[in-house]
């Protein structure tokens, strides 16, 4: 059974930073691509950061975070982070975590429940 359990998210001022961390059970870690998508009330999921399997480990940001986020990923504890600065009251949203694997013509997909960041201006 695949989990993934996000922590790490709270109410912080703008300007501020926290760091959201994704553990993963249940899978192969290390062939996975792992990121982060949002989902502000009332809005549409969108894309925050990805991280892939691959040892060099590209990242591909969004456009309103590309500067201020950074992904990691540790594989020895099968876990991705988000590192978030100069946080902006527009990145309140709900975050979640995300594994995704194309192997043979298959997308294998996996989302954590989401944690829940408030940037107060």
């Amino acid at each position: 059974q695949v989990q993934l359990v996000e922590s790490g998210g709270g109410l912080v001022q703008a300007g501020g930073s926290l760091r959201l961390s994704c553990a993963a059970s249940g899978l192969s870690f290390s062939t996975y691509d792992m990121g982060w998508y949002r989902q502000a009330p009332g809005k549409a999921r969108v894309f925050v950061a990805t991280i892939s399997w691959s040892p060099t480990g590209n990242t591909v940001y969004g456009a309103s975070v590309k500067g201020r986020f950074t992904v990691s990923r540790d594989n020895a504890k099968n876990t991705v982070y988000l590192q978030m600065n100069s946080l902006k009251p527009e990145d309140t949203a709900i975050y979640y975590c995300y594994a995704k694997r194309l192997r043979l013509g298959v997308v294998d997909d996996y989302w954590g429940q989401g944690t829940q960041v408030t940037v107060s201006s």
